[in-house]
């Protein structure tokens, strides 16, 4: 079933706390992120910061190519939101605000315990358009505020929002889960993040999903998959039970 696309007519920002527009007030929490990048990035010393490793680290190479994915990661943040923003106005609102309570608790990390990783090559063995890129990209992006990942937080969101979507065939499902996985692990074949930064960042996607999925999502299924094993365990006792 194609989705219909919501009805913005009228939209205006004197009326953006009218109830069919309200939901565009979470979009302030971008400039607010934004707006505590840059200090976490200005005002705290690289001297303070604390080295993030992982043994996984010294067997992930490093490889350019990857850089495809890493650069996805925009247009699939973007595309999600615009998405969401204009065809389903409930699922914006679960992403948008899923998003905003990742950006809380990376920045407390950062603010509480500043991080930096030490990984990327001091220069690179080809001269390509990828490796180019990436100079550029190391050149205006600090290694620092690397704990947890804000790339791997988005794709979390956004493929935890997308798989719970019930218009999404289960291939777009398959589809989307390895994108967002080749997603996360770029950041580490980049030299970008360290692998402890992507098992940081699951931990912390843990407290938005039970915020806004836990009761009305994972208790529901949980219960049905109970209700499902006693019935199964009932079926098989009887036959038990009439066999003997």
């Amino acid at each position: 079933m194609k989705r219909q696309a919501y009805d913005y007519s009228g939209f205006s920002l004197k009326k953006i706390t009218d109830p069919r527009f309200s939901h565009a007030l979470l979009l302030i929490g971008w400039p607010v992120y934004f707006a505590m990048y840059f200090l976490t990035e200005k005002l705290i010393p690289y001297e303070n910061c604390h080295p993030i490793h992982s043994f996984m680290d010294d067997l992930i190479p490093f490889n350019e190519y990857f850089l495809i994915f890493y650069v996805a990661w925009y247009a699939l943040v973007i595309g999600s939101l615009a998405y969401t923003f204009f065809y389903d106005v409930p699922r914006f609102k679960k992403l948008q605000t899923y998003i905003m309570l990742t950006q809380a608790l990376a920045m407390l990390c950062y603010i509480f315990y500043p991080s930096i990783q030490h990984l990327r090559p001091a220069a690179f063995e080809r001269d390509n358009i990828f490796t180019r890129i990436l100079g550029f990209i190391y050149a205006f992006d600090t290694p620092t505020g690397v704990f947890p990942s804000l790339h791997v937080g988005y794709s979390i969101a956004i493929l935890s929002v997308g798989l719970k979507d019930e218009h999404l065939k289960k291939w777009q499902k398959v589809m989307l889960y390895i994108f967002v996985f080749l997603i996360c692990i770029s950041i580490c074949f980049v030299k970008q993040h360290s692998f402890a930064d992507i098992y940081a960042a699951i931990i912390m996607c843990i407290i938005p999903e039970v915020i806004l999925f836990g009761k009305d999502y994972w208790l529901v299924t949980f219960s049905k998959l109970k209700k499902a094993n006693h019935g199964t365990g009932q079926r098989m006792g009887k036959r038990y039970n009439h066999g003997s």
